[in-house]
């Protein structure tokens, strides 16, 4: 074999690099971990990994630790407490996802909020473990997020509400479970309660949330709030209200200069008052009957509606407003 094969055979290896006399130096394409992944990024799989490293700490670690955060507010202290109970909060978070049903990650942040709060609480001299500590502030921090974003208006506003938020549907399906009715009057018993917080939570609970803007058909521009009628008399309504009784009130003022002084007087003692006087007070001062009164009562209104019908032609339109004296 010559000495010229025998280099080439030694020097038989996979390039690098491919020689290209257009393009110069190619290099090997080269490809992310995320571009061949063949199953998709999970976070909450990332994050469970992650806070796997962290080891769990010993009931006398505990207490040291407890004691340097207590007493010398110590935050490497905090963030060893912190870290090593992770997997508690993700425990707890997962006991609520039947109740959120949503993105997990959502309860076990709100959790770590609650955990971090927990080691500020911390008395490491009251002969309590820390995980039972924390799993109540853990539980509070959960439950108050999913209540606050069950539904755009809250359904649990009292610490009485969110209890009964978070045991009613569980005491429910355990009365089904031994055969009983989950009516109001047994859970009330059960919960401690009254029948009308029951009732109403459970109203809460199997209601949704309709936004006012959204339309009332898939093929109408119209939204609901335009068909809810209001007690509040709209600003246009207002409006229009206090021109007629001005243009009222004007002509009112054009029709008494019409009327003898008896009629005047019967008109605004009688018509026109809050307090209207008796047809016998009027009679009395005019030395006339009742009956009497009555008809010139009655004659000063048939003018009156005629007088407004000669000056404004669409007086009728205006027959349901009240005029105020």
């Amino acid at each position: 074999m010559s000495k010229t094969s025998k280099q080439q055979k030694g020097n038989k290896k996979q390039p690098d690099k491919i020689k290209n006399k257009n393009s110069g130096d190619i290099k090997k394409p080269e490809h992310s971990s995320a571009d061949t992944a063949l199953v998709k990024f999970d976070p909450l799989q990332r994050y469970l990994a992650e806070i796997s490293k962290y080891k769990l700490l010993t009931r006398e670690q505990e207490i040291e630790l407890g004691k340097r955060v207590l007493e010398e507010g110590d935050t490497e202290a905090a963030y060893v407490l912190v870290t090593a109970n992770l997997r508690l909060v993700v425990k707890i978070a997962l006991e609520f996802q039947r109740v959120w049903m949503q993105n997990l990650l959502d309860l076990i942040q709100e959790g770590n909020i609650g955990l971090m709060q927990a080691v500020k609480k911390f008395d490491p001299y009251k002969n309590v473990k820390f995980s039972y500590y924390a799993s109540f502030w853990i539980k509070a921090y959960i439950l108050k997020f999913i209540m606050d974003n069950w539904r755009l208006v809250k359904i649990g506003t009292t610490q009485g509400q969110r209890k009964l938020f978070f045991k009613l549907k569980k005491e429910k399906q355990k009365l089904v479970d031994q055969g009983f009715d989950p009516n109001p009057k047994l859970l009330s018993e059960r919960l401690g309660v009254s029948e009308r917080e029951i009732v109403d939570m459970d109203q809460r609970l199997d209601g949704w949330d309709l936004s006012l803007d959204a339309p009332l058909k898939d093929d109408s521009d119209a939204g609901r709030i335009e068909f809810l009628s209001s007690e509040i008399e709209s600003t246009e309504n207002q409006v229009a209200k206090k021109e007629i009784e001005t243009l009222l009130h004007n002509k009112i003022d054009e029709f008494k200069k019409t009327m003898t002084e008896r009629e005047l007087e019967i008109f605004e003692q009688r018509i026109f008052a809050d307090s209207p006087a008796t047809l016998q007070d009027i009679g009395d001062r005019y030395g006339i009957s009742r009956e009497r009164v009555r008809q010139v009562e009655k004659n000063i209104i048939k003018k009156l509606r005629a007088f407004f019908k000669q000056e404004m032609p669409d007086f009728d339109s205006y027959d349901s407003v009240e005029v105020s004296s």
